[in-house]
This record gives structure tokens, sequence and C-alpha cells, in this order.
């Protein structure tokens, strides 16, 4: 009899413990659907990147939003660049996707706009035009790269997320001034100087001149350059001339007879204020 009562207790201990254990089970299971729940609506609330799309064909308006909101990116879409650049006056964005040809005005217009009223958001071209020389005019006149329709939605993002990334990084790098000989860089407001006087230059520019800075005397060669700076694989010469030409027409005295920015033939470029 006692051997049977105990039998039974040992029956109702167990039940006892798996029922706690189903209990606690349940418990641990409403919380993490609670913390589920929570993580969802912060995902809503806290949106990515901020993207505006200049084109004024609404399919590519509508290819490219799908594009970008996989990767839980804003996008607004407008049709001119007369809209854009009203949009731009209000909000800021991350990126600019700016095609050339519109009715209204077009990129090239938009963007000597924008550079002139110093906005330095970075600017990615689309266009259906693949000449060179458009190309080699987008980039003279500020943008930061250059995309021919038709174009895939990896290359789309991967061109988007690395300009928005190196812009990130150049925007939180500290806020100790670089100097070099005459000129200054300020990374609270990404301004570059000569003498106490704000240079002119464009966000991409800006980007390369300060690695200058940070780096004075040293050689560096197109590939060395594109890679830090446009963090790309495959190199373009023509982008890397263009923009050290244009950063000699700002900085130098005489372009054509460089000072500061020298070429050294064979090997690359050196900033260099100790000549």
């Amino acid at each position: 009899m006692k051997k049977r009562m105990t039998n039974f207790l040992r029956l109702d201990i167990i039940i006892i413990i798996n029922y706690l254990r189903l209990k606690n089970y349940e418990k641990r299971e409403r919380k993490q659907s609670v913390e589920n729940k929570s993580l969802q609506i912060t995902n809503k609330t806290m949106p990515g990147e901020h993207i505006l799309v200049v084109d004024d064909e609404k399919s590519i308006q509508k290819a490219v939003k799908s594009v970008y909101k996989t990767e839980n990116m804003d996008v607004t879409a407008v049709s001119g660049g007369k809209e854009a650049l009203a949009l731009l006056k209000q909000n800021n964005y991350d990126l600019i996707l700016l095609d050339i040809l519109m009715p209204d005005m077009d990129g090239f217009e938009v963007i000597r706009t924008l550079r002139s009223q110093q906005i330095y958001t970075p600017v990615i071209l689309l266009s259906g035009k693949s000449e060179e020389y458009n190309k080699v005019l987008g980039l003279g006149l500020g943008a930061d790269d250059y995309i021919t329709k038709p174009f895939s939605s990896a290359l789309l993002i991967s061109k988007s997320k690395a300009l928005m990334r190196r812009n990130r990084i150049y925007s939180n790098k500290s806020d100790k001034n670089l100097i070099s000989g005459p000129f200054s860089f300020n990374p609270l407001n990404f301004c570059a100087y000569k003498d106490g006087k704000e240079l002119s230059l464009t966000a991409k520019e800006l980007c390369l001149f300060k690695y200058f800075l940070e780096n004075p005397g040293r050689v560096f060669t197109k590939e060395q350059l594109y890679r830090q700076i446009w963090q790309h694989s495959i190199i373009d010469d023509n982008t890397i001339m263009v923009y050290i030409k244009r950063i000699r027409s700002k900085i130098e005295d005489n372009p054509r007879q460089p000072k500061y920015l020298k070429t050294i033939w064979g090997l690359g470029y050196r900033f260099d204020c100790n000549t």
C-alpha cells in the first residue's frame, strides 16, 4: 500500500513539474512574440536611407522604387528637375538618382544648380546615353557616379550603398581640423579652405582633396585613389583625371603649373605643401 502511494506521489510530482515547464515555455513564447511585434513596429517607424529619384519616365520610377524598397530604403520620386530642386530646399536626402534627359530641366543643369547652392548630397546620374563625353561632363559638374540604362538591380544597389556609406564615413570623422600649408579642412561643416577662404569644391572633390590632406607627400596611383574614394574594383582613368583637373583649377594659383597637387609621371599624384 505504501509502495502504491509512493508511486502515485511520484507521478503527481512529475505532472506538476511538467505543468510548470509548460507554463514557463508559454511565458517565454509570449515574451518573444511581444518582442517580435515591437521590432516590427520599430522597423516600420524607423525607415532606412531616404533617396530622391528624379526621372520623367514613370516605369523607371516604379522599377527603381521597387529595388530600393527591398533594401528598406525610403524613396521620393518626382518627374522634373524644378520639382526636385524645390524639394531639396525643404528636405534632406541621402542620395539623388538623377536622369539627364527631362523636359523642364536636364540633369546637368540640376547638378550645376545644386552645387552652386552648396548642396553636396551624393548624386548618381542616370541616362540612356552611353557616350563618354556625357559621363565626363556630368562628373565634371559635380556628379558622384554614372549609370547607363538599362542597368541591373545589383549594380544600382551596390553603387548607391557605396556612395551613402562613404558619405557617412566622411561625415562622422573626427572633428579635428586638417591643416597642411595654406589649406585646411573642417569636418564639422565638411568644407575646405585656402588661406582662410572657402574653396568651392563638390562633394566628391572634397572627399578626394581631404584624402590628399590626410596624406601629404605620399604618392597615390590612379587605382589607389579610385578604390579609396569611389570604392569600385573597376578603374576609370578618365574619372580620376577629370577630378584632379577640377581640384587643381580651384586650389592652384596656376593650374597649368601645379605647385601643390603634382603628377608623378609613371606613378600617379602627390599632394605636398612643402615644395
